[in-house]
């Protein structure tokens, strides 16, 4: 039994991130469906040997709980300010669960229940719950209406998930949804970034030479210098005190060789998306990043891949631009010097680097059944992915901490 673990992302209605539901499973079934002992030791295995901290970003974990994960003390792997434990509606009303529930409720511990129904039977069992999540799949059914209602009468924080358009977003705000949870509220800009004025040209060109198997460190500086906003910025982060510099970087290509490559992709994500009140669509550059980590790693395992490790780190990273800029990908990817293969497979999946990129979009939407497939027919071993891909979170998380104390440094000079 090979366990899968992925987080995703609940948005409040201020479009922040108020947790991340974190999903898991064998390449079976949904763990969290199965109540047998060896599923219940496997996640038990899986969540002792991962950085929880870290995988969460110090955000609040959502995780579903069975009831052998409970008898065992799992939650007690969590701070109970960083857990909200989540349990499926048959759970709550069994007699020989709920002391075990009310338990946890006691301790400290938040509690969340999935697909709830305003029976009699549930009617005993409210006091214990502080959120109800509602799926939003079949949006158009005028049920979730009344739910929503009669949750909020009660004082319920709902939760809406299975957002994966447009019109499903709208209905659960409208309802009166506090929290929000799908495909369409991952990639969901906040209001205020479709405002700003984004750097197009010299973004996309930067982008590019500095993710070149061998970056030219001259091509890089005649970029940025060209670009009096990207030098001025770039220089003022260099000689904020995040660098602590004796001296003071007077050029560019000083600069540049201070902030390393590395962190200068990042910088460039995070200055190119930045408004003018210093708010950012942060959960989205933060899957940039981490699709372009993930695509890197998973490429090297890979058969027969048209594409290098850094343009793997591109497709993945690029992947979101169409809604970071407001714009169709098919048009921003036209203004990218980058190969055919990648533009294939951002825009119609094609080929195989269409197919990893779909691996990794299947794996962060926790369909497992279609990753394995992938996975099987690319040749990437599926006892690694999750490894990976937690690796991969927690190295954006880390990178995103550092980056956020540099911007901070570099703010308080203004």
């Amino acid at each position: 039994m090979e366990p899968y673990i992925v987080r995703q992302t609940i948005m409040n209605r201020d479009q922040k991130a108020m947790g991340y539901e974190i999903l898991y499973a064998d390449d079976q079934v949904e763990m969290w469906q199965a109540d047998d002992t060896a599923a219940a030791n496997a996640i038990e295995n899986f969540l002792s040997s991962m950085d929880s901290e870290s995988f969460i970003g110090g955000k609040t974990a959502y995780i579903t709980f069975t009831r052998n994960l409970l008898v065992k003390n799992i939650p007690k792997m969590f701070d109970t300010s960083k857990l909200v434990i989540q349990i499926e509606d048959t759970l709550i009303t069994n007699p020989m669960s709920h002391p075990l529930i009310t338990k946890f409720k006691q301790a400290g511990y938040k509690i969340a229940v999935i697909d709830f129904e305003f029976a009699p039977r549930f009617f005993g069992v409210l006091d214990i719950v502080d959120y109800i999540k509602v799926n939003f799949k079949n949006y158009t059914d005028p049920s979730l209406e009344n739910v929503i209602r009669i949750g909020t009468s009660f004082n319920k924080e709902m939760i809406a998930y299975n957002i994966d358009c447009a019109e499903a977003y709208d209905k659960a705000k409208l309802y009166g949804c506090v929290g929000f949870q799908g495909s369409y509220v991952s990639e969901r800009l906040p209001a205020a970034l479709q405002k700003a004025k984004i750097m197009q040209g010299n973004f996309m060109l930067l982008m590019t030479a500095v993710n070149k198997d061998e970056p030219d460190i001259d091509e890089i500086e005649e970029i940025v210098s060209r670009d009096v906003s990207l030098t001025y910025s770039l220089l003022k982060l260099v000689n904020s005190a995040y660098f602590a510099l004796r001296n003071r970087a007077k050029s560019v290509k000083q600069a540049l060789v201070i902030l390393g490559l590395g962190q200068l992709k990042q910088w460039i994500y995070l200055l190119s998306f930045k408004t003018d009140d210093g708010s950012m669509p942060d959960e989205l550059i933060k899957l940039s990043f981490l699709r372009g980590n993930f695509c890197a790693e998973l490429v090297e395992f890979a058969d027969g891949m048209p594409i290098s490790r850094s343009e793997a780190y591109l497709m993945g990273m690029f992947s979101t631009l169409g809604k970071l800029m407001q714009v169709p990908l098919a048009d921003v990817l036209k203004q990218i010097p980058i190969g055919e293969e990648i533009k294939a497979a951002l825009i119609s999946h094609e080929g195989r680097a269409g197919m990893l990129y779909d691996t990794v979009i299947c794996y962060e939407n926790a369909n497992w059944k279609k990753m394995n497939e992938l996975a099987d027919e690319l040749g990437i071993p599926k006892e690694m992915i999750s490894e990976k891909y937690c690796e991969c979170v927690q190295s954006v998380n880390n990178t995103w901490n550092q980056l956020m104390q540099a911007v901070d440094f570099d703010d308080e000079e203004e």
